[in-house]
């Protein structure tokens, strides 16, 4: 049954970030058809004029049919990162993770494991709940008399198995965002070639070469470059930047992991 609820929240989840992939493309396409390429922008009022003088809107809009591809994919960026801000704000819990790692490591560790449940129920988020978990076998087994070799590999198991069901929900569309830091750069790379085709084919022409035509060509390859580059940027920032918190949640619940099975071999060690 778990696994089958499993399989349903994975396909639940693939169709909506297909449903926001398709979405933010259309988005893209919109801006760049309707915004950027409005006629406002361009000498003589249609989009196939001269840009006007100083409209940056107008100078993208000539970057070609790749603009709004890349458009999708910064759009993209932008919307997988507040949704893995939210998503990991909520996993670090209510209030700040740092002060309530130093209550618990203090509670754990003076051998008060009901403050340090206490303290995880009303934090709550990803972090607390596996160290509840942890807290609540510490329980189990002080009940149970284990010794404290049995009792470690029993508490260490417990975390693993909390870390494991918490760490999906946190990992989720990171591998969206890795592939967007690639595909800008790539995308925006295929319209710099494309545009720099059509820049050696004015030049390619017999007689005097289509200055105007040289002109498009080299413009558009140069928007496409610097689009590519400023998603696959904004995009690798954000990643590093997620990646580094859900690395810190792993080490607190890690660390009082350990605390928690130091406790438990103090407390066997005073039996004796």
């Amino acid at each position: 049954m778990a696994n089958v609820k499993k399989e349903n929240n994975s396909n639940g989840g693939g169709m909506i970030s297909g449903i926001i992939i398709v979405a933010c493309i259309t988005v893209g396409w919109l801006i760049w058809n309707f915004i950027m390429g409005a006629g406002s922008n361009f000498e003589g009022g249609v989009n196939t004029g001269h840009p006007l003088a100083g409209n940056y809107l107008a100078m993208v809009y000539k970057g070609g049919p790749i603009v709004p591809i890349l458009l999708g994919c910064l759009l993209m960026v932008i919307v997988f990162s507040f949704e893995r801000y939210f998503v990991i704000s909520k996993a670090s819990g209510k209030g700040s993770l740092d002060v309530f790692m130093k209550k618990v490591q203090s509670s754990i560790n003076g051998g008060n494991i009901e403050e340090a449940i206490e303290a995880c129920d009303k934090q709550q988020g990803s972090v607390a709940n596996a160290i509840k978990s942890a807290l609540v076998k510490y329980q189990d087994v002080k009940k149970e008399g284990f010794d404290s070799e049995q009792a470690s590999e029993m508490i260490h198991k417990e975390i693993e198995e909390a870390t494991s069901l918490e760490m999906p929900m946190l990992e989720k569309h990171m591998t969206i965002l890795s592939t967007l830091v690639s595909l800008g750069t790539l995308a925006g790379l295929l319209g710099t070639v494309t545009g720099m085709i059509k820049a050696f084919g004015a030049l390619a022409s017999s007689g005097t070469p289509d200055q105007a035509l040289l002109a498009n060509g080299i413009s558009e390859a140069l928007i496409n470059t610097a689009t590519g580059i400023s998603t696959s940027a904004l995009a690798i920032i954000m990643y590093n930047l997620f990646t580094s918190k859900i690395d810190t949640l792993t080490y607190s619940i890690d660390e009082a992991g350990t605390a928690i099975v130091n406790t438990y071999r103090r407390y066997r060690g005073s039996l004796k």
